[in-house]
């Protein structure tokens, strides 16, 4: 992930790597690359979403 993303563009690419899978329209030889790349996009949502709750934590504090 070289370039700066953000969550949408993130989830916005996870859901087109879905619909190409979900299309079978995918070689066998795409379909390993675009796991890879899901997984790495799941993992910066997770992250961003993490972080944004750390957030409204702070401001926030459960008692």
């Amino acid at each position: 992930m070289s370039k700066k993303l953000s969550y949408d563009s993130a989830y916005a690419e996870l859901n087109k790597i879905l619909a190409s899978l979900q299309s079978d329209e995918v070689s066998l030889d795409e379909i390993s690359d675009k796991l890879k790349r899901a997984a790495e996009l799941s993992t910066f949502c997770k992250s961003k979403l993490r972080s944004i709750e750390e957030d409204l934590e702070k401001i926030n504090p459960a008692n």
